[in-house]
């Protein structure tokens, strides 16, 4: 009987939950999803009995041992769960699928910059809701939406150039559509050149609006959205519809509204 199993059998008896542990614990590499599987262990009420695998000979003979090709391994009443991924698993919260859509990139980004809006408001007058904090949740929003597309212009051209009406005719316009977005986010948060940012804002708003309207609405379209960049897997639809639409928005409102009174 393993030390492993003796401990299992042990705290079976005395009613208390035990798991056993191994993971990859070195000088230079302490493995992240080791300690995760621990804390996920320990917030579950187990005990952990917590093996390191010091060394990669100690690895490499754990491997062998249990006929696995990763660690961490958690073990739980002397079963084999598996790794974090398993781990969750098992307590009924499995890892998304990189293939599933998920809302929660753009959700963040407004969030935050409804957050920065409101505390930017709170700080220049007394007060959260104001015409600027608007003014400033539209362009904050805008920023950052530009700045996840900047942080791989190529991935983002290449899903751009898949619907975007204008990109298609002209390619250089799918990789100076971030730029032009971030620029004319900057621009309207401190209302500075006016003559640029308004009619860029609407234009780009506009030829992506049509774009998105033609994609998902007429030709009823199922494709990723490019606007949080290539790394997440968004919609085409609404989300960039309403992105592109406040864009024009904003264009409108300045041009209407050139000074705050």
């Amino acid at each position: 009987m393993t030390q492993g199993t003796a401990h299992d059998n042990k705290s079976e008896a005395r009613g208390t939950k035990h798991a056993r542990l191994h993971r990859m614990v070195m000088d230079k590499h302490v493995c992240p999803y080791g300690l995760k599987a621990k804390w996920l262990l320990e917030r579950h009420g187990f005990t952990v009995d917590d093996n390191y695998l010091s060394t990669r000979e100690e690895t490499d003979a754990f491997k062998d041992q249990y006929d696995v090709k990763t660690t961490p391994q958690v073990f739980i009443d002397g079963k084999r769960i598996g790794g974090y991924s398993e781990l969750r698993s098992h307590f009924g919260d499995p890892p998304k699928d990189d293939s599933e859509t998920s809302y929660t990139p753009v959700l963040a980004v407004f969030a935050v910059g409804l957050g920065l809006a409101l505390a930017l408001s709170w700080w220049s007058f007394g007060e959260l809701v104001t015409i600027r904090a608007a003014e400033w949740f539209v362009a904050f929003s805008m920023a950052m939406l530009a700045m996840l597309k900047l942080q791989d212009v190529e991935q983002f051209s290449t899903m751009f150039l898949g619907y975007d009406l204008l990109a298609k005719r002209w390619v250089p316009y799918a990789y100076l559509y971030p730029f032009l977005e971030a620029g004319t986010a900057i621009l309207m948060a401190g209302r500075a050149l006016p003559f640029v940012s308004i009619p860029v804002g609407f234009f780009i708003g506009t030829v992506g609006a049509a774009s998105v309207i033609y994609a998902v609405y007429i030709q009823k379209r199922e494709i990723k959205c490019a606007c949080v960049g290539g790394s997440a897997n968004v919609p085409l639809g609404f989300v960039s519809l309403t992105e592109n639409l406040a864009m024009v928005g904003m264009a409108i409102w300045m041009l209407v509204r050139p000074t705050l009174l």
